[in-house]
């Protein structure tokens, strides 16, 4: 039985084109959809007998406790309307491409006097026009290599340009003109410049035939060096052209092909980039939990593909800082033409939206016969063999989980492991990290770095830490880090003192999906499971002493099923043979050599020197921040920028405590607010403020005062 609030709303609903968001019974949204006629598509949802044969209707008929409408003036806003909701809210069933700010750019500054190309991953407003995304790293940094061999555009950054008193081997190798050094011809770079825009875009015929001009123009000339540069490039371009594959011969419209292939929830969408009538790049998507037919997911993949924008804040950017904190749009390639397997829902407003957006007529077509038919069927057929691949790759991983299962006689399959090391400097800047790994991909969400405090443990009474004591850090990290395992699986956990470990979770972007299901022990591998979860296989790196340390840790605390392992570095002994690495088992005296190449080692090898890499650079960032460590730094109040401005103009933090107010507030950037912060942080620095009369003594403080006496 439908709330009373809907079935009133529902006898409300206008006739006009628009967007209706349903909400669950907390009032969160759980699903956005735009519709021509709000009135009759949203009715349909609640008609009995219908043929909406979506997964997710007969859960949102449970769920619904409420609904809301938006009426716009036509299609098109509506399907704005629907991609910023879909992205601001997330709802439940809603197709999401949640690595769509990931992907790769290429970025041509064609404002600054000498351009040049170089791969971003966020796009800044800065004038510059930026091509992509790449749908893989190796594609974006194939084409920067192809085109800083062929056309000849700095490669250097801004500083080194403006700093350099000689030219470096990229001038040696007839890779670049040197403008840092020599006088170069800005009609003759902007030349290249342009030619690069083009190459990119893929308007291969046109730039070819302006590349001959020129080539035969400067063998006229007789200017024999220039006439082979512009050579190499037109070669360059029957390179790509070679390595294409020619699709529709009598068809030179520019257009991207959509294909589509699924098994349930899971859908795999490949798009094949079609320019000059040759197929140009493939790029393959993986989505999950897709419950809505075929129309609603190339309708959503199509608006989030085509329409993605991304907000960038200012000291994010590595150069200059005009436009910070601007929203900027990223420059993607709408082609003319979008061939789909099924004609969307709403098709004439996305194309209408997305010609306002490309500057140009777009046409979205799902052809019946001819060369069209055969691209959609390609598309269909890479879809379908992307998504087998996949399925082999995870079926690979369950098979090697097993494997390592076996080997070591766990309870469970290893879905989620953790690994911790300890890094340290003669001692000093100590740090613990705890790397993760789910379903054999690094789980980077999940790592955590610990800042040793020098103490042991309350529960092993150890005292003062000593320095090097690689036992002490061990068990002090490890106790933390169970410490909130504990918590989290308690029903009702205890609050952990304040400061309970300095975790420091890292980038979001890396790891890849994992396939569904987990493991039934401590951890599970979904995405909703609390962050300090345990995992179902910990270890440890080192051998039988380390192993020791985070069993007591662990039963100190109550968790005496917790599988925990060590594994042991290779060796060589003195016979100079390397020995394989050793997995350590609690209650087993011998190790389980396991072989350099086995599938079993492969997971735990890798997780391993993972937690090496991150707990070194943890040690490196938390030496760097004690040697540049200023007593300002522990001013609450007192940022960065104030902070370097009180030094610019006065020395030293001794400086700025001995300056009185009139002194403080003369200093560029720093009011009241900054001067009451650092009054009540150096207290004895200047309990008044201090102004002095005309004989030069203080009516505030005692004339005797020395100032050494009052900073002290």
């Amino acid at each position: 039985m439908l709330p009373e609030v809907v079935q009133e709303k529902l006898r409300a609903l206008p006739a006009e084109s628009g967007v209706y968001l349903f909400k669950d019974q907390k009032s969160e949204v759980v699903y956005v959809g735009k519709a021509k006629s709000l009135r009759s598509r949203v009715r349909s949802y609640f008609q009995s007998g219908g043929s909406d044969s979506r997964l997710f209707i007969p859960h949102l008929l449970e769920t619904i406790g409420d609904l809301d409408t938006i009426v716009t003036a036509n299609e098109k806003e509506a399907t704005i309307l629907e991609n910023t909701l879909i992205k601001e809210l997330r709802p439940r069933y809603n197709v999401k491409l949640r690595d769509d700010k990931e992907y790769l750019s290429l970025r041509l500054n064609v404002n600054h006097a000498w351009p040049r190309l170089d791969v971003v991953r966020r796009p800044s407003a800065d004038g510059a026009r930026y091509f992509g995304p790449y749908h893989s790293a190796t594609a974006a940094r194939r084409t920067l290599h192809l085109i800083n061999k062929h056309f000849q555009l700095r490669t250097c950054s801004d500083l080194e340009l403006t700093s350099r008193r000689r030219p470096c081997l990229q001038y040696q190798i007839k890779r670049c003109p040197a403008p840092c050094v020599y006088e170069v011809d800005p009609a003759w770079y902007k030349d290249q410049t342009r030619a690069v825009a083009m190459f990119i875009e893929g308007r291969h015929d046109e730039l070819t035939r302006e590349l001959h001009d020129r080539m035969h123009r400067s063998a006229q000339e007789m200017r024999f060096e220039l006439a082979a540069v512009y050579r190499d490039q037109l070669r360059a371009i029957e390179q790509v052209r070679a390595s294409q594959r020619v699709v529709v011969a009598d068809d030179e419209v520019e257009k991207d092909v959509i294909g589509l292939y699924r098994e349930g929830d899971l859908v795999e969408v490949v798009i094949l980039h079609v320019r000059g009538g040759r197929l140009g790049d493939v790029g393959t998507y993986a989505i999950k939990h897709a419950e809505i037919p075929e129309e609603e997911i190339v309708a959503a993949f199509i608006a989030q593909h085509y329409g993605r924008e991304q907000r960038v804040r200012g000291e994010e950017r590595e150069e200059d800082e005009e436009g910070a904190g601007e929203e900027v749009r990223e420059e993607i390639l709408v082609p003319r033409e979008i061939v789909v397997p099924c004609l969307p829902e709403g098709h004439a407003g996305i194309a209408e939206w997305l010609a306002e957006r490309a500057g140009h007529k777009v046409a979205i077509v799902h052809p019946k016969r001819g060369a069209r038919v055969d691209l959609l069927t390609m598309a269909n057929d890479n879809a379908r063999h992307s998504f087998l691949e996949k399925r082999r790759v995870s079926d690979s991983v369950d098979e090697r989980l097993a494997q390592l299962q076996e080997r070591l006689r766990l309870p469970t399959l290893p879905r989620r492991i953790e690994c911790c090391d300890i890094s340290h400097l003669g001692g000093g800047d100590t740090v613990g990290a705890v790397v993760a790994m789910t379903d054999g991909v690094l789980d980077k969400k999940r790592y955590r770095t610990f800042h040793v405090r020098g103490t042991g443990s309350a529960e092993r009474g150890a005292g003062e830490l000593h320095a090097g004591d690689d036992y002490a850090a061990m068990y002090e990290v490890l106790a933390r880090r169970f410490r909130r395992g504990v918590a989290a699986a308690s029903p009702y956990p205890n609050p952990l003192p304040e400061g309970e470990g300095a975790e420091t979770p890292l980038s979001r972007d890396v790891s890849a999906p994992s396939p569904e299901g987990g493991g039934s022990g401590w951890g599970s591998a979904t995405e909703e499971s609390d962050p300090w979860e345990l995992p179902d296989l910990f270890v440890v790196d080192g051998g039988r002493g380390q192993l020791g340390v985070a069993l007591a840790a662990a039963r100190d605390l109550g968790l005496h099923q917790l599988p925990i392992v060590g594994l042991a570095k290779e060796k060589e002994n003195v016979m100079g043979e390397t020995l394989v690495d050793r997995v350590y088992l609690p209650g087993q005296k011998n190790p389980i050599p396991l072989k350099t190449h086995s599938a079993s080692l492969f997971f735990l090898a890798r997780l391993r020197d993972e937690a090496h890499r991150f707990s070194n650079r943890g040690r490196e960032k938390r030496g760097k921040a004690r040697r540049f460590h200023s007593a300002l730094d522990d001013v609450r109040g007192i940022g960065p920028t104030t902070k370097k401005a009180l030094l610019k103009a006065l020395g030293s933090a001794i400086g700025v405590q001995r300056a009185d107010d009139a002194t403080l507030l003369a200093i560029p950037g720093v009011n009241k607010r900054h001067v009451a912060a650092l009054r009540k942080a150096f207290p004895a620095a200047a309990p008044a403020p201090i102004a002095l009369d005309a004989s030069g003594t203080s009516d505030t403080a005692p004339a005797e005062t020395a100032p050494d006496e009052a900073t002290t």
